[in-house]
């Protein structure tokens, strides 16, 4: 029961960062420094795709440093949003 209240508190969930970075397109821009500082805010997380699940990023991390990951290994909506941002990034729009 305690870890089930905890998932919410706190709980980075990195498929977010796919509708972050189109929210910031759509109303910022695209210009180059929109896009590296939303690539910078992938990069991190994208550290993890040698770690747990091979070329995946898991479920969740943890919102205190060190930003550990938790849940499961490989998590595919975080996949995707990572590959879906990448594209928008690449576009230079949303």
């Amino acid at each position: 029961m305690e870890r089930d209240g905890a998932y919410h508190q706190g709980t980075v969930w990195p498929w977010l960062l796919g509708f972050y970075c189109e929210a910031a397109l759509r109303a910022r821009g695209s210009k180059r420094a929109v896009r590296q500082e939303l690539a910078a805010a992938w990069a991190r997380v994208c550290e993890e795709l040698d770690s747990r699940g091979l070329n995946h990023l898991s479920e969740v991390f943890d919102g205190d440093p060190p930003h550990r990951a938790g849940g499961t290994i490989a998590q595919a909506w975080n996949t995707a949003e990572l590959l879906r941002s990448h594209a928008l990034l690449a576009r230079g729009r949303s």
